[in-house]
């Protein structure tokens, strides 16, 4: 997993807490360092923050979902920018899910596993899911 975020304090707890979960976590300070670091370690999912200096966050998860090397890569966007339109357009811009700060460890956890999931082939496996198809 690669996490990336401006701030140390966010991106140091969320290596540890995500660690001690079991995850492998990488870190990045920013956009550019995360773009090299999901070049070079092609991770299994990847968190980022919105706002990030060299490269903003959803600019990143563009590069990455338009990359054949990373588009498959499930991005999770984590920021603090929370309207609906801001929810809306990360998603647009290819977001596999979208988490706002503060956030629940927990709820977190639950989301990048589905995350992890549905990119190896699990799929949702809500019962509700299944009705509505």
């Amino acid at each position: 997993m690669l996490v990336a975020d401006d701030n140390d304090d966010i991106r140091d707890l969320l290596s540890a807490r995500l660690e001690l979960r079991g995850f492998d976590v990488i870190t990045a300070p920013d956009g550019k360092a995360a773009l090299d670091a999901a070049l070079e370690h092609l991770p299994d999912v990847i968190v980022l923050d919105w706002v990030m200096p060299v490269i903003q966050g959803h600019e990143l998860c563009v590069k990455l979902k338009t990359d054949p090397l990373t588009q498959g890569i499930p991005v999770m966007m984590l920021t603090a920018r929370g309207e609906e339109e801001d929810r809306l357009l990360g998603m647009d811009l290819g977001a596999d899910a979208y988490m706002v700060k503060p956030f629940d460890i927990d709820e977190l956890e639950q989301t990048l596993r589905r995350l992890l999931d549905d990119a190896a082939g699990g799929g949702p496996t809500n019962d509700l899911y299944q009705l509505l198809l």
